[in-house]
């Protein structure tokens, strides 16, 4: 789990391919025993290759729609607007339109992740380009110290573009130099030192978001977001009741719940 290493590994040693899998703590060694046990013990051939963490539960747009109903008093409350959006391009766009607005909008797709990053279903999101992003994360939700940096999602194929190392970062596990000309363009995801702890986006491992990002780099030509995981001093958000708990908690300005847009005004 330490980043910095993981980075340094790239940059240090003749290794050009890392693989680090996304629970690389000790929840890690539930798959690490059962692979033993299928490579060692029942000499099965080994074809798994992990390369995604969205391995938690998801919920229906019906689920959804029944928490709404639940909470619909206290949205009414906090001034919400509540519309279904079913077309995905129209969401993306419509989020990706929030975000650069400046707005910190609560992202909750598909399947959660496996593992203690957030990785673009269960995130909170901001816009990268401006350098105040930080602090108003951190007054509204987060209440991080404010050295601890935020990380950046990148789409796969621009990375090379914006960072010094061109490298496939799936579960946001290295830490690596953003090249010293982005660095500006980019203040809220870049630590004092030049760096970020990206994560490399693709359309195979998560189609909605790496088109919320597109959607973003398109108004903006930025092809990054600011992503920090859904909580607020808690364990990561895995329900659509505990997102609207965090939202109506904190002072989130969006909440994306699957084809659901609910805004405050």
């Amino acid at each position: 789990m330490n980043s910095v290493a993981n980075g340094k590994i790239f940059k240090k040693t003749p290794f050009r391919k890392i693989y680090i899998q996304a629970a690389a703590g000790d929840a890690g060694g539930a798959i690490g025993a059962a692979f033993y046990v299928w490579n060692q013990e029942l000499k099965k051939p080994r074809v798994f290759k992990m390369d995604h963490a969205y391995w938690g539960p998801e919920f229906s747009d019906n689920e959804i729609s029944s928490e709404l109903g639940v909470r619909s008093s206290e949205l009414k409350k906090e001034n919400c607007e509540i519309q279904k959006i079913e077309n995905q391009d129209e969401l993306c766009a419509r989020t990706a339109q929030a975000i650069s607005e400046g707005k910190v909008v609560g992202w909750f797709q598909g399947r959660m992740e496996w593992g203690p990053r957030a990785l673009g279903n269960r995130s909170i999101l901001c816009d990268p380009r401006r350098a105040d992003m930080k602090d108003i994360l951190n007054s509204k939700i987060k209440r991080r110290e404010s050295f601890r940096p935020f990380a950046p999602s990148i789409l796969r194929e621009k990375t090379v573009e914006w960072f010094e190392t061109d490298d496939d970062v799936p579960f946001m596990l290295q830490v690596y130099q953003i090249r010293e000309e982005k660095r500006k363009e980019i203040p809220a995801v870049t630590h004092v030192n030049g760096s970020g702890r990206l994560q490399t986006v693709t359309k195979e491992q998560n189609p909605i978001y790496y088109q919320l990002i597109s959607a973003f780099e398109k108004l903006t030509g930025v092809p990054v977001l600011l992503n920090t995981s859904f909580n607020e001093n808690e364990p990561v958000v895995c329900k659509p009741a505990e997102a609207m708990n965090c939202f109506l908690r904190t002072k989130m300005d969006a909440l994306v719940l699957g084809h659901f847009f609910i805004q405050r005004y």
